[in-house]
């Protein structure tokens, strides 16, 4: 068996993404727990520059950021391939992926990170509105998931979408993938957590809850 480790998080939405990676291409690894604020050697050996997880290490060789190991991952074992073969599908998922990459921090930030007042709060909302409607009618429009019937790596760029906006969304009162005005948006959340990988690898929600709480305040 490839030695391969995973060195993770619990609750981080960016090392599930590396597992679910590695699942659906049915790559065996060993996952270790590290701490998240550096406290671990193992984690600032693997990845002196930014010192954070996910890092992936294949055969003693470190590979950090999750975009970058998920690329790694298709071109180390390209069976069950998370891209399309076609070289413009390719590119245009890459596109969404850039996109996704570019615009969910700050969607999770109108949760997380307190606003100055109600205005500027008014305003931030419907940028992430706006953004939402992009990813609905550009980005999904009348497909399954991204790049159609099956499940690919720009969903897993998306991930963080399901599950962790969901405990953000329960946590604030604040519905913003609301399935009546984002109603292709929403029916990917629920198709992306039925993937039985997907479904089976997800954190604790009650867990999650009380972890982005306790998140959420240290930014109050």
């Amino acid at each position: 068996m490839e030695d391969i480790k995973v060195l993770g998080f619990w609750s981080s939405p960016y090392v599930h993404r590396v597992i679910w990676a590695l699942k659906l291409k049915g790559i065996s690894y060993e996952y270790i727990e590290v701490e998240r604020h550096g406290k671990s050697q193992l984690l600032r050996q693997s990845n002196p520059v930014y010192n954070k997880v996910p890092v992936l290490i294949h055969g003693g060789k470190s590979i950090a950021e999750s975009m970058v190991i998920l690329q790694y991952i298709e071109d180390t074992w390209p069976h069950n391939p998370l891209l399309p073969n076609d070289p413009y599908d390719r590119a245009l998922a890459r596109f969404w992926i850039k996109f996704g990459e570019d615009s969910i921090a700050s969607i999770t930030d109108l949760f997380m990170r307190p606003s100055k007042d109600e205005k500027e709060r008014a305003i931030e909302i419907e940028k992430a509105q706006e953004t939402l409607q992009v990813m609905e009618e550009k980005g999904i429009g009348e497909k399954k998931f991204f790049g159609g019937n099956n499940i690919g790596m720009v969903d897993l760029a998306y991930g963080l979408l399901c599950h962790w906006l969901e405990g953000l969304e329960e946590i604030t009162g604040l519905k913003l993938i609301d399935p009546s005005r984002f109603p292709r948006l929403h029916a990917w959340t629920q198709n992306f957590k039925q993937v039985p990988v997907i479904k089976e690898n997800l954190p604790d929600y009650e867990k999650l809850v009380v972890h982005l709480q306790w998140r959420r305040q240290q930014y109050m």
